[in-house]
């Protein structure tokens, strides 16, 4: 099942150097590991509530190759130079079974919860 990295940074025009040298330099952390981005310097159009940030979503085979990247000795590298001059938040997250079914899924926690009212 895929694991995504989601990173909503707050860059601060203008942006430091050390943040063009950190691009330049992700995609070769990332390909030992599997990883890809799906989302990067993507126009954001908000439908709901507020988005303070620039998403980055990376696609990874898995949760351990997604923990694996992030704790590398290449990735760490690099990392400062983005940390020290964007702030944002990120996080792994799981992606869903092929075949995910929502509905099925609400049925199940409804069916758990009328149980557990019993």
């Amino acid at each position: 099942m895929p694991t995504y990295a989601l990173a909503n940074l707050r860059p601060v025009p203008p942006l430091h150097e050390d943040v063009f040298v950190y691009i330049e330099r992700i995609q070769a952390t990332l390909e030992p590991f599997g990883g890809r981005f799906l989302v990067h310097n993507a126009r954001v159009e908000v439908v709901e509530g507020t988005w303070d940030g620039a998403p980055v979503l990376i696609e990874f085979p898995d949760a351990e190759h997604a923990r694996a990247w992030y704790a590398s000795d290449a990735y760490r590298a690099i990392l400062r130079l983005r940390t020290d001059h964007i702030p944002g938040d990120t996080i792994f997250l799981d992606g869903v079974p092929p075949g995910y079914d929502a509905a099925a899924t609400a049925a199940t926690a409804a069916a758990l919860r009328a149980l557990q009212e019993g």
